[in-house]
């Protein structure tokens, strides 16, 4: 059962790797799909309507930068990037910075919605990518998953 705890996945809200795990409320089933997304520990689709959300932890190798340049890192590979707007909160008692973005990806025009928090030694980051003009319409689930993170205590 130990052994288990420690593999890194999802099972009931709480995902687990390395070290870290945490809680989040995973977008509901069927209207979003689990994925497999580079360099991100979970991601979700939105079944045929283009809106993808991700969240990744990063507990190595990652120095101390502020949230805004971990928060541009995050935008490597988005051509023609336009801040939008950006506002300071807090999440899981932690200083965290949300940041929006008006993007080109392969020529095609969309937004994106950025939330990076530091924590016990860890860069939590959470992604949303919608059609440009479209993120209203799953902005609740988006905010669902920010809001319902918490990091917990090492397995």
């Amino acid at each position: 059962m130990l052994l288990a705890a420690c593999a890194a996945g999802l099972r009931e809200g709480q995902y687990a790797k390395d070290g870290v795990r945490y809680r989040v409320v995973a977008p509901a089933e069927p209207a979003w799909r689990r994925i497999e997304f580079a360099e991100n520990d979970l991601a979700w689709t939105a079944k045929g309507s283009g809106h993808l959300i991700s969240i990744n932890a990063t507990c190595k190798d990652h120095g101390d930068p502020s949230l805004e340049v971990l928060t541009g890192h995050l935008l490597i590979g988005f051509d023609e990037r336009t801040l939008t707007g950006r506002k300071p909160e807090t999440i899981d008692g932690r200083a965290a910075l949300r940041s929006f973005y008006d993007v080109s990806i392969d020529g095609m025009p969309a937004e994106v919605e950025v939330v990076v928090l530091k924590k016990n030694g860890c860069v939590h980051d959470f992604t949303y990518v919608s059609p440009r003009g479209a993120r209203a319409t799953q902005q609740a689930t988006f905010d669902a998953l920010v809001s319902g993170f918490t990091q917990e205590a090492s397995p």
